[in-house]
């Protein structure tokens, strides 16, 4: 995970067809990546987004 996806956990995700995902956007906090995820409802209303808090999974940084 990057530095600066380390910095912007919160996720905007497209959901896709057959199990696909792409992310939108990154953000900081929440209450941005929500004031987003409205915009992109108003501009695309029959896409399907969510809101995911990405915590990484690399195993580099999990060291004993």
């Amino acid at each position: 995970m990057t530095y600066y996806h380390r910095l912007h956990p919160w996720a905007v995700v497209r959901l896709l067809p057959q199990m696909q995902r792409v992310v939108v956007a990154r953000f900081r906090n929440r209450s941005n990546a929500e004031g987003h995820l409205k915009a992109l409802k108003r501009l695309m209303p029959d896409a399907e987004f969510v809101i995911v808090f990405d915590v990484g999974n690399d195993s580099s940084e999990c060291r004993m």
